[in-house]
């Protein structure tokens, strides 16, 4: 495990494949390393996307989609889990509601593990139902 963020450095991100393959094969998103090509397409349409870096090698981004105004959703983030709890994810997701403090709503969607959910909390996001909202995914049939 590192122990320090002081080396970390938080910038744009640097489009490497083999870095970005890495970080997403790390935390087992499967659902987008089965299809590269789609994943290195949505990166590089993103709205924004902020790395983190421990020397050269990528540690972490937040990638985020919407119009800058009204909407920003915060699509992925992600960390190397030999990287995790030391503040990285927080860095990121800080960076992202400063940056756009002004926009109307910052969202995302994740799992509902506890500590996914005191995470978020945590940086001020609250739950839909907390919100009396909910929300709503659509499921492609397997006709389309």
């Amino acid at each position: 495990m590192h122990n320090s963020m002081n080396n970390i450095t938080f910038k744009e991100l640097v489009f490497d494949e083999q870095q970005i393959l890495n970080l997403y094969l790390d935390n087992k998103w499967y659902n987008y390393t089965n299809n590269k090509e789609k994943l290195f397409q949505g990166i590089k349409q993103s709205l924004d996307v902020i790395a983190a870096y421990d020397g050269e090698t990528l540690v972490g981004l937040i990638r985020v989609i919407g119009d800058r105004t009204t909407i920003v959703y915060i699509q992925d983030i992600l960390v190397l889990t030999t990287y995790q709890r030391q503040k990285i994810g927080t860095t990121l997701t800080k960076m992202i509601l400063v940056k756009y403090k002004d926009c109307l709503h910052i969202n995302l969607s994740t799992d509902q593990s506890i500590k996914t959910i005191q995470f978020y909390k945590s940086l001020g996001f609250a739950p839909y139902p907390e919100l009396e909202m909910i929300c709503f995914k659509h499921i492609k049939s397997k006709k389309e």
